[in-house]
This record gives structure tokens, sequence and C-alpha cells, in this order.
């Protein structure tokens, strides 16, 4: 432990020191820099919206988008444009100030994170107006955690245009959405926190150059896994876009928002998975860097302008993978993704983290690779045995116990429960028997509605 103190302080004081050239640029340059980046998130998120739309019609054989600008890639714009000049209706039972501040805190929080996302190498790389500066706006010693803060400030939004708009299905889609971000920002920070323990800092800048020579997402791939999970939950997109479940909350937390602001909460929505694309490729992918095949033959990919434009190709990427798993798989159960969450994901990073930390120190203990392999390995094996010897126990005794008599009682606990493996429901009360069904559905005659008896005569049947 003291050397992970070690380390961290180390790292700390790195970052430190990187640090030194933001926060001397002039007002101007700044608010250029400001404007840079607003203006690529917006240029992305139309780019994106009518990308998804002509993906997801190739994945299906449809057309897609075809009429608004060449090939159809002004159909975004026309789609602001409608929402912009349509009637902003608002509901006769909403709160009336929550109701319409809802949107913009949900959207504006989505545009702070890109603040601390490096487009380029954190020295003096490029010239504005004669004006040496890093590619990027500014970074913080805390910059991962200053982007958890926003996002989960955004849900603020969500969970009160839910609240505020005095109806049902709004109210369950903002709590959907609230238990979501609860459920999956616990297994996106220890994601995080493997990273911290490499790089030995938290801020964005240190994070991409310490993977100068390797990306972490070849040292740390469960990590990069677990993340890819929970971004695509934090996000409310398919196949975990339950709060916006069409089949049962007509359209969720956005239900009635009409005009600009529905359009604000969709805004919010592709912005938020520009950001959590962009905190990918920091923690994971290099950051600005050339993929490998590049880097090698080409000293300058890493210099200049070059870096923005590798940065771009990798969020249009990640992009995809978001498009691919909305025209691919099907919507997953609420339960099952609560499940996935805090039985699967937060279990898998508990002990994923603590691999990374056991890691980490026998290796700041001075052992080799191969001596840090075996006991890692080892009680990696040992720990899997004794989990499979437990469960194969816990099977056996659930086995033993509905092989009994049979018997199930639908309502144990005070509520319909369903049968477990080996159980069977009773009979339903008042069935008639397959021989009269048929007999009745063939035209036969109800003996037991039309009052005849058994011996073909009316009544009492005397």
């Amino acid at each position: 432990m003291m050397q992970l103190d070690q380390l961290a302080a180390a790292g700390s004081a790195l970052a430190q020191e990187d640090l030194s050239m933001f926060g001397r640029d002039p007002w101007w340059l700044v608010v250029i820099k400001a404007v840079f980046c607003f203006a690529f998130l917006m240029l992305t998120v139309l780019f994106s919206i009518v990308w998804e739309r002509k993906v997801v019609a190739w994945m299906q054989l449809r057309i897609g988008p075809n009429r608004h600008g060449p090939w159809g890639m002004l159909q975004s714009l026309a789609d602001g444009i409608k929402l912009m000049l349509k009637e902003d209706l608002v509901v006769k039972r909403a709160d009336k100030l929550v109701y319409l501040l809802a949107p913009v805190v949900a959207a504006i929080p989505a545009f702070m994170a890109i603040a601390v996302i490096p487009f380029g190498p954190a020295g003096n790389e490029i010239s504005i107006f004669g004006v040496r500066t890093p590619m990027q706006l500014t970074d913080l010693p805390i910059g991962i955690l200053y982007i958890l803060a926003t996002a989960s400030v955004g849900i603020y939004g969500i969970v009160l245009a839910g609240w505020s708009s005095g109806s049902t299905y709004p109210l369950l889609g903002g709590l959907r959405s609230c238990a979501q971000m609860i459920s999956y920002e616990i297994a996106m920070g220890m994601s995080f926190a493997a990273v911290f323990l490499y790089s030995g800092s938290m801020s964005t800048s240190t994070i991409v150059e310490s993977q100068q020579n390797r990306w972490y997402i070849l040292l740390l791939p469960v990590s990069f896994i677990i993340y890819i999970v929970a971004m695509v939950g934090e996000t409310n997109r398919a196949p975990f876009d339950m709060p916006e479940s069409e089949g049962d909350l007509v359209g969720g937390f956005n239900t009635e928002y009409s005009s600009i602001k529905f359009a604000m909460f969709m805004l919010a929505e592709y912005i938020n998975m520009v950001t959590v694309s962009a905190v990918a490729i920091t923690l994971f992918l290099g950051g600005w860097r050339a993929p490998w095949p590049i880097s090698t033959f080409w000293e300058g990919a890493n210099h200049g302008w070059w870096p923005l434009l590798w940065f771009t190709l990798k969020v249009q990427l990640l992009l995809f993978f978001f498009i691919w798993l909305r025209g691919t798989l099907p919507r997953v159960r609420y339960d099952q993704f609560m499940k996935l969450g805090w039985k699967v994901l937060i279990p898998v990073s508990l002990v994923w983290l603590m691999l990374v930390a056991t890691v980490r120190a026998l290796k700041n203990e001075g052992y080799n690779f191969s001596q840090i392999v075996l006991y890692v390995a080892g009680s990696a094996v040992v720990l899997l045995l004794i989990s499979l010897l437990v469960d194969f126990f816990r099977r056996a005794e659930k086995e033993e116990e509905t092989d009994g008599d049979g018997a199930f009682d639908p309502m144990a606990g005070g509520f319909p429960v369903p049968p477990l493996p080996g159980q069977s429901l009773p009979p339903v009360p008042r069935r008639r028997p397959r021989r009269e069904r048929e007999l009745i559905v063939s035209g036969g005659v109800d003996t037991v509605s039309d009052g005849i008896g058994n011996d073909g005569k009316g009544g009492d049947g005397a």
C-alpha cells in the first residue's frame, strides 16, 4: 500500500508539472477554443444522426434519408429546423418552472465534459494567430472526476422532466434512467480506477501521454469491456433504452415535450454519446495518437494538426458501434438490465481492480513478470474452483428441495410467484374437461350452462 501511495503521489506531481502549460492563453484564444469545442460537438451530432439513419436503413434493406441535400446529408439540419418551428406545448398539469428548466439541465452538462478532453499533445504543438497553445481547452488534476460529475448532474434533467410532466409514463421513464445511472456509474468508476493505477494520474492529458508505448486497451481489456457496456447503459441507448421504451412507456421521460425542448433532450443524448466515446478513446485507445501501423513509419503522425484527425476517426468508429448495437440487438428486460449491472459488472469490476492493484504492488516490489503471472493466475484459479464448488452444492440443494412432493404454492409470500424447475402450477379452477370443450366448440350442447343433467333431463334431473 505504501508503494501504491508513493506511485499515486509521483503521478500527481507529474500531472501538476504537465498542467503548467494550461491557463496561460489570452482570453480571446480561450473563447476560440470554447467555440471550437461547441462546433465540434454540434457538427458531430448533425453527422451522427444522418449516419445512424443511413446505417440502420442499410442494415434493414431500406433507402434511408435521401431528400435533403446531397445523399440526404442535410436531413438532421432539416429536422432541427422543423422542431424549432413546431408549436411549443406546455402540459396543463405540469410544474411549469421545472418543466421548462429540465431540458436545459440535461443539455448544458453534456457540453461541459468536452472541456478537459485532449484533441492533441499537451505541449505547444499548434499556432493560432501566432500564439502557441495545446490542443485542449483546459485540464485538471482530477479531470476524469470532473467528467463523472458533469455526467451525474445531467441525469437530473431527465428525472425532473419525468416528474414535472405530471404524467405516469414520463415519471416511470425518469425513475428508470436514474436507476440506470446509479447502477452503471459504479462499474464505470471502478473501470477508471484501474487506469488511475497504471497512469498514476487523473489528468486526461497525462493519461494519454502514459499510453505512448502501449494503449491501455491491451493492458486493461476487462476495464475497457466494462466501460463499453456501462457507457451504453449511461446514455440510454439500445439495447438499454428502457427509459424511452416506446413499447410500454410511449416515449419515456420526454413524452410530454415538443418543439425545441424535445430537441434539447435529443441533442443531450447524442452529445453524451460523443462524450463517452471521447472518454473511452482518452483512457483506453491512446487518445489523439495515430494507430499502430501509421505511427511506426510516419514520425509526424502525432504532431501538428494530425492528432485531431485520428481523434475524430476514433470517435466516429465508436459512434458506429452505438449504431451497430441499435440495429442488431433487441431491447432487454429491465430486470435483466439491473441484474447485469449489479450482479455481473460490479463484482467483476471489484475482482479485476483487486488483480490490477496486486500486479502493480508486486511490480513495485521488484517481482518479475513470470512470478506475477504465477501468483495472480494461481489465486484466480483457486477462487474460480471455490466458486464452482459452492455453486454446485447450491444447485444440488435446490434440486433436492424441488424433487420432493412437487407441491407448489403460487401465492408464497403473499404475491404470485412463477414455478421453479421441477414444480408445476395447480390446475385452473372451474376449467372444463377437454372433451366437453371440444363438444362445445363443435356445436354440441353446453351441459352445464343449459342445465342439462347426465340423464338428458332438464333442471334437477328428476
